[in-house]
Formats: structure tokens, sequence, C-alpha cells
């Protein structure tokens, strides 16, 4: 692509809170911007990059950039602290960000547009800064957004003294069902800082980009376009489990985790449809050990096949003998092709952490659920899976953990439902139709796009070299 080009096209970068599960979502919108005439740049830590599985990356199309969050070798884990990690990361990655846009500028291919991850708020003053457009893009749910924008404003009382608590657009909630900084106060100070901080400048963005579906949420979503330009553009999962429209985009394509696909993929062909429990908790929680046996005669006590994720880190939480006692049921891996796993035939029912990644999934394949929520925002998940949806149940804890009857109780119910059957199917319908041409996320995706080749239209080399200048005068502060 020669010079004339490149400068006739609107471009984006799209930069990403350095993990898995926000990763993935922002890259398949980045794919949704590419095939409707956007180029793509995404942005990502050094240290991330490193670590990335390069195999995939070549069928994204999507070019990589890098800046510092200031750990290039070793990430988060390599900051004294949380809160150390992300004050660095602000004033790191803001100085880097800045050089990139420069460095594009320079080179005759300048940037029109900055999507940001919400909890990166400092990307929207790195734009302004810049004179560009700024979108912040939430990985989370629309509710779990609103519950946050609430706190922030000091219309939710923290600690949580209430026995139900209302919010404008969803049920109501008890504390249990909120995300897990407010639910338990002052466990992760410096996460629920940046979890406020979403909302710190979000009056200056252009465009507030929410990763659901406009039918799933729509009074909170109703709720919050009263305040700012938010549009719905989920679920972003791979074409070919929605709308087919992208050319064998069939997985995320970036991977920190290295799935065992093919022993998944044949000991599930070897089951009758509809006879599987997959069992998975994400890239990030950690069951104690206590629970991870109870869960573990759950699966033998119930007597269904099962698939469970188990990861490297956590395998030794195992009891000894459990292998051996459910090889003829049971299958444990340390990762596997998620997606296509839920897609399976033999697939009947998902017993989940409640991560929305894997909510969004599980709707958009239908799929019921056994809800076990963590932290973070996956309790608020697991309110509207099991009492909003209603595509699911919760196995409830007792004394801090699920016992094994709870389990084996949901998982013998879910399995043998006909709700369970129904309206998850009606989920799925509706999570297609989003994404299909003329559905509300391809709407608005759309009208995202147009917006954008708007601009680059009205912008001439003379602001686009003020633009420099601009960031110039400020990249070095």
């Amino acid at each position: 692509m020669d010079k004339e080009e490149k400068t006739q096209e609107a471009h984006c970068l799209v930069v990403c809170y350095p993990s898995q599960g926000h990763i993935n979502p922002m890259l398949q919108f980045s794919k949704r911007l590419e095939n409707k005439g956007v180029r793509v740049r995404l942005v990502t830590t050094r240290f991330i990059f490193k670590s990335i599985m390069y195999t995939a990356i070549s069928s994204t199309y999507i070019p990589l950039e890098t800046i510092s969050d200031g750990y290039d070798e070793g990430g988060i884990d390599e900051a004294e602290s949380i809160g150390t990690y992300l004050e660095t990361f602000s004033k790191v990655g803001s100085q880097t960000l800045t050089r990139l846009i420069e460095k594009l500028s320079g080179s005759g291919d300048p940037v029109d547009c900055i999507i940001y991850d919400a909890f990166l708020a400092w990307c929207l003053d790195v734009a302004k800064k810049c004179g560009l457009l700024g979108a912040t893009f939430f990985t989370q749910s629309c509710a779990v957004g609103s519950i946050y924008y609430h706190a922030q404003q000091g219309l939710i009382k923290v600690p949580l003294e209430e026995t139900e608590i209302l919010v404008p657009g969803l049920p109501p909630l008890q504390p249990q069902d909120f995300p897990s900084f407010l639910y338990r106060f002052g466990s992760y100070p410096a996460i629920l800082t940046m979890l406020l901080d979403q909302f710190s400048n979000i009056e200056k963005a252009d465009w507030v980009l929410c990763n659901t579906i406009y039918e799933l949420e729509p009074e909170v979503v109703d709720w919050m376009a009263k305040l700012w330009p938010v549009r719905t553009i989920g679920p972003t999962i791979p074409s070919m489990y929605l709308d087919k429209r992208l050319e064998d985009d069939v997985d995320y394509g970036f991977s920190i985790f290295k799935p065992n696909n093919d022993a998944c993929t044949k000991w599930l062909d070897e089951k009758p449809e509809g006879s599987v429990v997959y069992v998975s908790f994400g890239s990030l929680a950690v069951l104690d050990s206590e629970q991870m046996v109870e869960l573990c005669w759950a699966l033998k006590g119930s007597n269904y096949y099962f698939l469970w994720v188990v990861r490297s880190s956590e395998e030794a939480k195992l009891p000894t003998e459990f292998i051996a006692e459910t090889k003829e049921k049971g299958l444990v891996v340390s990762w596997c092709p998620q997606l296509e796993i839920l897609a399976h035939k033999a697939i009947a029912c998902f017993i989940t952490h409640c991560g929305w990644n894997s909510t969004l999934e599980a709707l958009c394949l239908g799929v019921p659920m056994v809800v076990m929520p963590h932290w973070s925002d996956q309790g608020t998940n697991a309110k509207c899976i099991t009492d909003v949806w209603k595509v699911g149940l919760k196995a409830s804890q007792e004394k801090g953990i699920v016992e094994q009857e709870a389990i084996k109780r949901c998982v013998r119910e879910v399995m043998e439902s006909e709700e369970m059957k129904v309206n998850p199917k009606k989920w799925s319908k509706l999570g297609r139709e989003a994404m299909s041409e003329g559905g509300s996320s391809d709407r608005n995706i759309s009208e995202f796009v147009d917006s954008l080749v708007h601009r680059r239209s009205r912008v001439s080399d003379t602001n686009v070299c003020d633009n420099v200048l601009r960031c110039n005068k400020h990249g070095g502060q």
C-alpha cells in the first residue's frame, strides 16, 4: 500500500489491557473494523508481545505494535504491587503511546482514533493531547459498568450494608451479586481504583463501545446511553460461530496458553450428543484445595462424562487417585480451544466461573451453565445468567465453599431440564442476529466506521501536522 492509499483510509490504534481475556475481544472487534475498511494496529505491552503464541498471529491480519508498561521483562509479576504496576503503566504507557503516534504520523501514516480498553483511561488523555478521536472499549458487561459508575459517583455506598440494592436497569441486587471489589470492599484497593477511574474522564470520549448485545441488556444500555454515546458492538467472538461473514475467522488468533486441541476433540467425538459436562474457570481464577476436592468428587458422583480444564499451576490440588478413578468418564487437560468445545454436539452443560468472555461464548453457542463465580465481575454475571436470562443455575456456597452435593444437584437439573434446553437457544439466535448484516451490533459498528471515514475525509495535511506538533509538545512531559 503506497502513501496516498494509506491516507485515504481511517486508521485506528487499539490499545489492550495486557491479559488474554482483554486482548481477545479487542482483537475480534479489530477484525470487524478491518472487514469494513478501517486499518487497525493492535497495541499491547512488550512483555505480552513476547508471550503470545506466534503460530496464531499470521491468521489475524492485524499488525501488532507495542508500548511499555515499565516492566518489559516480567510484566505485572515484576512489579512490587498491583498499585505500583498500574501507576507505572499509566506513566510509561502514556509516554510510549505518544511516541508511537508520533512515529506513525512522521512516516506519513497518521492515526485517526485511539480505541482503548476502559481499564486504561489514561489513553484518552493521550488521544486528546494528540488531537485524535478517543473511543473507550468496555470488555465487561454494561450491567457491571453501570455498577462501577454508580460507585464512582457515590450513588452506591461502600462497604455494602443494605440487603437489597437498586441500580437502574438491573433487577434488585444483594451484596453478593456485586463485583467482588465492592462486595469484599478493601480486598484489592488498587484494582478498585482502576475500575472506578474508567469513568474519570469518560465525558471526553467520542464513543463508548461495549462488548455486549443490546437485546441482552436493553434497560441498562438505554440508561447509559442517556449519559454517553454508548454503542453495543458484541458479541466479540469469531465470525464462524456467528454470522460467518469473516472468512476463516474460526479462532481468536492470539493465545498465551497452548491448547490441547486434538486430544479434546478426538475424545468428544467419541461421546454421545448432549452427554458431556465441560468445566473451566478461565485463565486467572484460582480455586483453593478444598474447593478442588469438592468439585472432583461432584464430577465423579454425577456419573456424567466430563472434560475439565485444570491449568498446570492448579494440577497439584487434584487428589492423587482422582484421575485413575475417573478415567472411564473424564478427561483433564491443561488448556483447550473453548469455542470449539462449547460448539461440539457432545457438550450439554458448562460449569463456569462466569467470566464475561466465557458467558458470551456459552450464550451464543446455546450451552446452559452451572455457575460458580469466583471474583471480579463474575457474581454480577452469575446473577444475570440465573435470574435474568435464565440459562443456568447457581451452585450455592456454604461457609465459603461449594459442596459436592450442591454441584451434583445443579448439574443434574441443568442436564435434565427442558427450560435449560430452550432458553439458551433463544439467546444464541439473538447473538447471531446482532452480528449479522443489519443486526444491532453490525449497525453500530458501521456507524462507528462511517464516523471515522468522515473525519479522515475532513482532515487536511495541515491538521495532521498540527496533531504531530501537539503530540511532540506533550510527549516529553
